[in-house]
């Protein structure tokens, strides 16, 4: 059990604050995947698969790593993955790790699709960083990834341990 300080317990007002910043991410959660349906869909590409090729663009990754990063379900990237290496935007390459886990690799038509699909963002994120001012962003970006972090962390705690 953690031994908390009391000068570490939060504060009344910090605790009824948590579930209204969980209901605001989830709204903007919405409104984002919204509008990046309206921008992938002109280039025939949805904000789910623009979000697959997007965590697999960098290191080499697995269908259930990419599927953890996005918090989504291992089954619905998989099926986002086995379309877009059908069209040929991916591929599977051998895992010297894990034998019936391949890597999902963008192949480089995968990776222009990825680069138009950005290009196409740039108007959209313009638009929402002149809404605020970059020590606002700074601060904002700050603190959801320290959110993130936490979460993280407690996950950690609450794993069984292997």
């Amino acid at each position: 059990m953690n031994q908390l300080r009391k000068s570490t317990l939060p504060s009344d007002r910090a605790r009824s604050l948590v579930p209204l910043i969980v209901a605001d991410i989830y709204e903007l959660a919405g409104q984002l995947r919204r509008n990046a349906e309206a921008i992938a869909q002109p280039l025939g590409q949805s904000q789910a698969r623009w979000h697959v090729l997007s965590a697999a663009s960098a290191d080499p990754k697995t269908v259930p790593q990419i599927a953890r990063r996005l918090g989504v379900g291992r089954q619905n990237v998989q099926r986002i993955a086995d379309l877009l290496v059908e069209e040929r935007l991916a591929s599977f390459e051998p895992n010297p790790d894990h034998r019936t886990s391949p890597y999902f690799i963008l192949t480089g038509e995968g990776r222009a699709t990825l680069q138009r699909l950005m290009e196409s963002a740039r108007a959209y994120h313009h638009e929402l960083a002149v809404g605020l001012s970059e020590a606002e962003l700074t601060v904002l970006q700050r603190g959801l990834r320290r959110v993130c972090d936490v979460l993280d962390r407690r996950e950690k705690s609450l794993a069984p341990e292997a």
